[in-house]
């Protein structure tokens, strides 16, 4: 089973790219910052955020083909703001 590299929501999973999506709570409660992928290369990276009242949750991901790395760390001061391409970005409080 291959995995869609190309979801960027809880929203667009349900919207038929993950046929047996469960979800419990917010799903969103981490919002994509950027993510790039490669189905042909299977490979795939991402940041996501998580705004607290005194900074920001990120997370960082690097898939390639079954081999998964992640790094999470808070970035005191910051918050979530729109970015281009639909994407989003931290900006100072």
């Amino acid at each position: 089973m291959s995995k869609a590299l190309d979801v960027t929501s809880v929203a667009d999973a349900q919207a038929g790219k993950v046929s047996d999506i469960k979800v419990v709570g917010n799903g969103d409660m981490f919002q994509l910052l950027c993510k790039a992928s490669s189905k042909e290369q299977g490979w795939m990276k991402s940041a996501k955020a998580m705004e607290t009242p005194s900074g920001c949750v990120v997370q960082v991901t690097t898939q390639q083909g079954d081999n998964v790395a992640e790094a999470l760390t808070f970035v005191p001061g910051v918050k979530i703001a729109e970015d281009i391409n639909g994407g989003r970005k931290l900006v100072s409080l």
